[in-house]
């Protein structure tokens, strides 16, 4: 619902939206909320100074080349039971044919059970378009992805998904993992379907 209200200094008309306010919640609610947010505290990862970090929160350009490129990474807690599977998705990932110069573009998704160190995701995000400017055939650019965050991180695991759009009429799909997934933990499918063209 929209209302129309007029200034009376202006003589112009304004539209605002009501404000909407969730009521509060009780006494008793509020305090189990609060009990369930502070037993969540130690579960979860401790916090980072903004110091330890170079990219988050700064202004920070992608590198000339995945090389130059720093790899982030901040604490992690990960508890009892199985691993967490934590997902990444580029669908818009691209480099240069070595050959030719032409640009590739691939979708990558990114699978990997943290140990003690998560990727910082603004720092993989400038890693990854650090591969615009660079040469490199399909699986190159996709191995060293993996390799990377493997080597930064140290996970329990960790797989990456290289499916590249066709160039010459053939599509080109990449994978690499680091060996079989930890026991029980949640692994779904990429998602991403083989490329059927306009078929």
């Amino acid at each position: 619902m929209v209302f129309l209200c007029r200034a009376r200094a202006e003589n112009t008309i304004r539209y605002a939206r009501p404000l909407i306010v969730p009521p509060p919640l009780p006494t008793a609610g509020r305090s189990i909320y609060m009990a369930a947010i502070h037993a969540s505290i130690p579960i979860g990862s401790p916090m980072v100074q903004p110091d330890d970090l170079s990219q988050l929160g700064r202004d920070a350009r992608p590198a000339a080349s995945p090389d130059e490129a720093v790899l982030e990474t901040v604490p992690y807690r990960r508890g009892a039971g199985a691993p967490a599977i934590v997902r990444f998705t580029c669908p818009e990932f691209t480099s240069l044919c070595p050959v030719t110069g032409q640009p590739d573009f691939a979708h990558l998704v990114i699978d990997y059970a943290p140990d003690e160190r998560l990727v910082e995701s603004k720092s993989l995000k400038l890693f990854l378009t650090s591969f615009r400017n660079h040469g490199a055939f399909h699986e190159d650019c996709t191995v060293t992805v993996g390799r990377r965050i493997v080597e930064a991180t140290k996970p329990l695991w960790l797989r990456i998904g290289g499916y590249w759009y066709p160039r010459g009429g053939i599509p080109i799909d990449v994978f690499w993992q680091t060996g079989p997934a930890p026991e029980g933990v949640y692994l779904p499918d990429q998602g991403v379907p083989p490329y059927r063209g306009r078929g």
